[in-house]
């Protein structure tokens, strides 16, 4: 499987904002695309130097094949919508693939 990751920094002013938008708008209409099959959000725990709050939002793509439809089909049109926070949200994208999964040893 591949993993789209999102990481982003939001600056304090719109935070509030910007996670309400985040959890209730974004991460759904990025599910509803058919594309991805979850969507993780973590925050992350390091101060930045520059500031404000940082979070990474992993969406977990079908295939490879999904991901390829979701940057032709899907891509322009919810980033756009992000842009809407102008300066105040930066962000970078990965593409990861997925080489293991363990989970933690239960021997009973």
């Amino acid at each position: 499987m591949i993993i789209y990751n999102v990481t982003v920094n939001v600056d304090d002013s719109i935070h509030k904002d910007w996670l309400y938008w985040i959890r209730n708008e974004h991460i759904p209409e990025m599910l509803a695309t058919g594309k991805f099959i979850k969507a993780l959000m973590t925050k992350v725990l390091v101060e930045e130097e520059m500031g404000g709050q940082s979070y990474s939002i992993q969406y977990t793509a079908k295939s490879k094949d999904a991901l390829a439809r979701f940057y032709k089909e899907d891509v322009d049109r919810l980033d756009g919508e992000a842009g809407k926070f102008g300066d105040k949200v930066l962000f970078f994208k990965t593409e990861l693939e997925i080489v293991t999964e363990q989970t933690e040893f239960n021997p009973h």
